[in-house]
């Protein structure tokens, strides 16, 4: 088996698995996606993670980073690391394929990892990357609290503001 047929089976690669390389980690809300017009449902003493992911269907695209995305090395396999739980998989397969997004490989969240922290997804889902083989360069990421995980996982991380956090 290789390496690349290895990964979780929720994760989707574009075309036919490849063998893992040198990598781009790219999120996808706040960074490619604009999810300000859902963020309302996450204000208040208690979040509707729900209603949030739903309204995933109506994101514009933020173009200028999709643009830097395209831009980045041929080189470089672009990997979709989103904390989007597995529940929205075909909503942003038809979402990255309306807009032309640049991607090889789309990680999300597996359908037990609801409750797992943004964080410590996406920590877990580092350290699986590199198990099977993949070099992450750089990744691109809105949340500061992730972006402080990527440093001290030794990991450049290009720091997007999106405004979602405070």
């Amino acid at each position: 088996m290789t390496a690349a047929a290895a990964l979780p089976a929720h994760w989707k690669w574009r075309s036919d698995p490849q063998q893992p390389a040198d990598a781009a980690i790219v999120d996808i809300d706040g960074v490619l996606a604009d999810a300000s017009h859902r963020q309302w449902h996450l204000d208040g003493p208690v979040r509707d993670w729900n209603g949030f992911f739903a309204a995933a269907v109506g994101d514009e695209l933020l173009t200028r980073h999709a643009e830097l995305v395209r831009g980045l090395d041929e080189g470089l396999q672009v990997v979709l690391l989103t904390a989007r739980p597995f529940r929205l998989r075909q909503l942003t397969l038809d979402w990255i394929e309306r807009h032309g997004l640049r991607w090889d490989l789309l990680a999300l969240r597996g359908p037990a990892q609801d409750m797992v922290h943004s964080v410590r997804f996406k920590r877990q889902a580092l350290g699986l990357l590199r198990s099977f083989g993949f070099t992450p360069a750089f990744a691109v990421e809105d949340d500061p609290r992730i972006v402080e995980m990527y440093a001290a996982e030794s990991l450049p991380c290009l720091y997007v503001h999106s405004g979602y956090y405070g």
